[in-house]
């Protein structure tokens, strides 16, 4: 595949995996039995041609998307169609383009999202990015909910051989003129197929969570979170397990 600056999400990745990938996180709709609550992720991905490829996502039963990807050394393009979720509005027909431009070193970007179901019939959703990738520094600005909201986020590589690294976000509403989240993280390899997470929210919310591989396609991971700011009665964590295989 090309070796350009990649897709409009790229953008902010490095700091989202630490921070908020496969920690104890249940989607808007998911199947319940007794105290247990699940949902099923599936992906499917091929390439069509030299820089194109098709991607089918899954989630079970939360949402699901189509989608075509573009790449070439000095851009990125995404289209998609899906369903999504919602616990009041039940499933809606979205769809979705993105872009990207720049070098592996500098990018930006834009996103657009429409809900084929809303009686407004203008774009629900604009997103707008820009990211500044070193060797071992990843930052990024990006303008979310049709520019209301404002997220800066870094990503400080401290050892790839380990793994290390450290990451900061920070949400802005513009609208109300102040910070709505602060969320500080990091990650560390304690063996080349173990992973260990942690995250602080200054909402008071702490998360952890750790991840074996056994060979290069399956993967367990046992996370946890903890609301701090909760009453001593009410203050218990939230333990979730996944399984992967690629």
């Amino acid at each position: 595949m090309s070796q350009g600056p990649g897709l409009y999400f790229d953008i902010g990745k490095k700091a989202r995996d630490v921070l908020h990938k496969d920690y104890a996180q249940q989607p808007p709709i998911h199947f319940n039995y007794k105290f247990l609550n699940w949902n099923l992720d599936l992906t499917c991905e091929e390439e069509l041609v030299y820089g194109l490829r098709g991607l089918f996502s899954c989630n079970i039963p939360d949402s699901g998307k189509l989608e075509v990807q573009h790449l070439n050394k000095f851009s990125g393009f995404s289209a998609s169609i899906g369903l999504s979720g919602d616990t009041e509005k039940g499933y809606s027909p979205v769809a979705n383009i993105s872009g990207l431009i720049g070098t592996r070193i500098l990018t930006m970007g834009a996103n657009l999202a429409y809900d084929t179901l809303e009686r407004s019939r203008t774009i629900n959703n604009l997103n707008a990015g820009l990211s500044l990738n070193c060797p071992y520094l990843v930052a990024s600005v990006t303008l979310h909910d049709s520019f209301q909201t404002l997220k800066g986020s870094c990503y400080l590589e401290v050892n790839p051989l380990t793994k290390t690294a450290i990451a900061a976000e920070v949400k802005y509403d513009l609208a109300d003129d102040e910070t709505s989240g602060v969320t500080v993280g990091a990650q560390h390899a304690l063996f080349p197929w173990t992973l260990l997470k942690a995250r602080l929210s200054n909402n008071g919310k702490v998360g952890a969570l750790i991840q074996q591989k056994f060979g290069r396609k399956f993967s367990i991971t046992v996370a946890g979170e903890m609301n701090l700011n909760e009453k001593a009665k009410e203050k218990y964590p939230k333990i979730g397990v996944s399984m992967a295989l690629k």
